[in-house]
């Protein structure tokens, strides 16, 4: 049994992804991050990070005591490797697969992340960094575009990185016209349509209904306040 610490984010949805599609029992443990939940000292004890996704896994294979794992990039690798699933077993293929999932972690997330932040989110317009993230976020869509024009997947089958890149290209908050990346709207098509993805996004409505964004002030202290202080 996998215990998921989890919240509605495009991390968050990677997680809950990949257990549904490959069916591996396990019990979601909600973080609202929006009310700081992120900095319980039991959570931190697994995601010393405080940011979610994070999982404990209790039946590691080595039989031995449960495993906790933060950072979504390397919980998606742990358990694909767990279970010998969504990752290639070839070695070439493999890291391949593993270079798209770091380019993912690195690239795609954060960039996204930005974008998000300052057209979305800042409490005053500064057009160079809209600018800068917007085109970035372009640029890696393109980027993503390309790869797809060969290849019905990012490394040929259905893997840990498409699982990993869908939620952050799910979002049309982003400025992009998906129109002019076919390849990339083929893509994202064809797996928004999984049941493993329907199923997964579902919970949403479950964890927290609200539509995207932050709703008040006390959230935005919480998730865009924090400086050293928060690490204790």
């Amino acid at each position: 049994m996998i215990d998921l610490y989890y919240w509605t984010t495009p991390n968050g949805h990677k997680i809950t992804i990949f257990l549904e599609e490959t069916g591996l029992p396990y019990t979601i443990k909600p973080v609202n991050i929006g009310k700081g939940e992120q900095f319980d000292p039991a959570f931190l004890a697994i995601s010393p990070n405080n940011r979610i996704p994070a999982i404990v896994d209790n039946a590691p294979a080595d039989g031995g005591a449960p495993i906790p794992m933060f950072e979504s990039g390397a919980i998606l690798l742990y358990l694909a490797d767990k279970i010998g699933s969504l990752v290639p077993q070839d070695t070439r293929v493999r890291l391949d697969c593993i270079q798209w999932l770091f380019w993912q972690m690195g690239n795609l997330g954060p960039m996204a992340g930005q974008n998000h932040h300052f057209r979305l989110y800042a409490p005053e317009p500064l057009p160079y960094a809209m600018t800068r993230y917007l085109k970035e976020t372009g640029r890696l869509y393109a980027v993503l575009n390309k790869r797809l024009a060969t290849r019905d997947y990012i490394a040929g089958d259905y893997s840990i990185a498409d699982i990993a890149s869908y939620p952050w290209v799910l979002p049309e908050r982003q400025g992009q016209d998906i129109n002019e990346f076919p390849h990339l709207k083929r893509w994202k098509a064809a797996i928004a349509a999984r049941p493993a993805v329907v199923r997964a996004y579902a919970l949403k409505e479950k964890y927290n209904p609200a539509p995207p964004g932050i709703h008040d002030a006390a959230a935005r202290k919480v998730l865009f306040g924090q400086d050293q202080s928060v690490v204790k």
